[in-house]
């Protein structure tokens, strides 16, 4: 008989992480606010960097960023690479500090905050190019849908496995003219669309939670943005698979580089792309599908978050009340 008593350390760091990783978005979320609806994508995406990286250094982490704002010599923080916690258990990172820049800045639904942590090792490297993506919800039969087959294939395995019909399901995906095709051929099969100027990991997560409405995500968008959908996917263990698509030979050898002993061209499942224990937080900034944005007054602020863990599978939706005149970090 063992005669431990409690959760392991392990269990206890993994659920402060989680809570502590709602701070981190909240701020990033709390500081690009301040610039929504201003026309400065620019300046709301610095704004969430910089708090961001102020946030992280309150982690009890020892982590290093794996999805981030670019490469040391592109982007002053939070940088590929880059070294981010207070010290304690190694951590790969996954950021986007402002998910919709452009979302913000007109004031337009969906722009959040994002940030995702595994153990290290356990993100895919992904170089900024494209990845095309499909995610679909949990409680499916394995396999159920898959990038090989035809949108038409997809969405008849998909309403059948629901007990749905085919003009019932809603895909989701970003308003591209690269998906212009993918779109008439889903109306035609008889599917609604909704399309997303922006913000494609919130389109992936909507795909998971049945609140949304939205059945399927498809399309091809960043593929860093693709790791973090995987993160949020995993954690509610529904399905995504999604392949880097490449421009020419030096995207290619870049990710080969990032990933070495791997087909840069193979199909990815979600383990490929986020394995092991993962944590997720997302922060609204401008009200969405997924989240309610930052509402502002003269001395206080509310944040609407979403927090979750593959490890218990919880996803916990967390009302933060930000009150500026007692807060040790405020937005400028």
């Amino acid at each position: 008989m063992s005669d431990s008593i409690g959760p392991s350390p392990f269990v206890v760091s993994d659920r402060n992480l989680a809570l502590e990783l709602v701070r981190v978005t909240e701020a990033a979320a709390l500081a690009s606010a301040r610039w929504t609806g201003r026309g400065r994508k620019n300046d709301a995406d610095g704004a969430a960097v910089e708090a961001m990286r102020i946030a992280f250094d309150t982690v009890a982490i020892d982590g290093t960023v794996v999805i981030g704002e670019g490469e040391m010599d592109e982007a002053p923080m939070l940088y590929i690479g880059e070294k981010v916690g207070s010290g304690g258990p190694a951590m790969d990172i996954a950021v986007d500090p402002l998910e919709g820049t452009n979302l913000c800045a007109k004031d337009m639904p969906n722009a959040i905050t994002v940030v995702a942590l595994a153990e290290r090792g356990n993100f895919l490297h992904a170089p900024d190019v494209y990845m095309d993506k499909i995610v679909v919800g949990p409680n499916l039969p394995e396999g159920v849908v898959d990038l090989e087959n035809t949108i038409e294939t997809n969405l008849k395995n998909l309403a059948k496995a629901k007990g749905k019909s085919v003009q019932d399901l809603l895909l989701c995906t970003l308003d591209r003219e690269r998906h212009e095709e993918m779109i008439t051929r889903a109306r035609a099969a008889g599917a609604r669309v909704r399309l997303l100027s922006d913000g494609d990991v919130a389109g992936g997560i909507a795909a998971c939670l049945e609140s949304s409405q939205v059945d399927i995500y498809v399309g091809s968008g960043g593929a860093p943005e693709g790791v973090l959908t995987a993160a949020a996917v995993r954690c509610v263990e529904g399905q995504m698979q999604g392949r880097l698509l490449f421009e020419d030979d030096t995207q290619r050898a870049r990710a080969q580089k990032m990933n070495p002993g791997k087909n840069p061209d193979r199909k990815l499942d979600l383990h490929d792309m986020a394995a092991g224990s993962v944590l997720f937080s997302a922060t609204g900034v401008t009200t969405g599908a997924l989240l309610r944005g930052v509402r502002q007054y003269p001395h206080q602020a509310v944040t609407h978050s979403l927090v979750m863990r593959s490890k218990s599978g919880t996803s916990r939706f967390i009302e933060g009340h930000h009150n500026f005149k007692t807060k040790t970090w405020t937005p400028q």
